[in-house]
């Protein structure tokens, strides 16, 4: 599984990281009723997964692997035929 580099990228740390702050924040409020505290630990953890979701697309999540190349579509559907 560790092989397979799943969730280790700086993009994935850092909004799991944010989403977890905004979690702890609504954990709190919740124990002391605050529920304007409450919606802003929330909107952090949207935030966390906007942040996480625009660093990978920015180049650091995940890569593809360089193992396997894409297929053209033109041997798919001759294999597929034949």
């Amino acid at each position: 599984m560790a092989a397979a580099a799943h969730g280790h990228t700086p993009a994935a740390w850092t909004g799991v990281v944010i989403a977890f702050v905004g979690f702890c924040v609504s954990g709190v409020a919740m124990i002391i009723p605050n529920v304007v505290l409450v919606i802003a630990g929330l909107a952090v953890v949207l935030i966390g997964g906007v942040v996480g979701k625009a660093m990978a697309m920015a180049g650091m999540g995940k890569q593809p692997s360089k193992n396997f190349a894409p297929v053209a579509t033109e041997e798919r559907s001759a294999v597929a035929a034949g």
